[in-house]
């Protein structure tokens, strides 16, 4: 469990388990008087939301100055010409899709191509005090397909992502493999949805592949 599920979920049992006392007291809310006991509970839902939902909205996201960055983005991946890519293997530019989940607290991203997937560790988002701009960095571990591995076997690697603005569409960034590859990355958002689940489902909600 990370640390954004143990506050969350710390958050949520105690409000519960606050407000069911209070209950069981004979302490109901319906009763003015007895309003104001119910103040630490509403706090700690209130955690919740805004972790999940809150810290983004209109004002309030002002306020965090965190990029939102969740959403299905395509991201065109340039190896360098350094990069140790074995025979019959892709020297790009390759299109891919990067899905991230975020909230207040945690950021998760898994990177789709046709021929592996790749799911964040460490993930962070670091903005600078009066900067309009944030990184984004994580670790992640690639898994390519079975009928790919005798050439592209598992492998960990690391990447850094620049956003600027609260909303960004569009984002820079490059990556590193233990495969001793490297490449430059350019992102755009194609929307906010989470629930593609596969490379072939995020191809078929991007314009750029279906005007084609």
């Amino acid at each position: 469990m990370n640390a954004a599920t143990t506050i969350r979920t710390g958050a949520t049992i105690a409000a519960t388990l606050y407000t069911v006392v209070l209950l069981v007291l004979g302490l109901y809310p319906s009763e003015f008087r007895y309003l104001f006991a119910y103040i630490p509970a509403v706090v700690g839902y209130g955690v919740l939301v805004f972790d999940k939902w809150a810290w983004h909205w209109p004002v309030i996201h002002r306020l965090t100055g965190r990029p939102w960055v969740t959403g299905t983005w395509r991201v065109i991946l340039v190896p360098s010409t350094d990069s140790h890519i074995p025979k019959g293997g892709n020297r790009g530019p390759i299109t891919t899709y990067m899905t991230i989940e975020q909230t207040y607290w945690s950021l998760h991203a898994t990177l789709r191509t046709k021929e592996s997937t790749s799911r964040s560790s460490n993930a962070t988002i670091g903005a600078p005090e009066n900067s309009g701009t944030a990184e984004i960095g994580f670790l992640y571990d690639n898994t390519p397909r079975v009928e790919h591995q005798h050439r592209s076997p598992r492998h960990e690697g690391a990447c850094r992502i620049a956003v600027t603005g609260l909303q960004p569409k569009s984002a820079a960034g490059h990556y590193y493999t233990s495969r001793f590859t490297a490449g430059d990355m350019d992102f755009t958002l194609l929307n906010r949805s989470t629930d593609y689940g596969t490379f072939t489902e995020a191809q078929a909600a991007d314009p750029e592949h279906t005007a084609s």
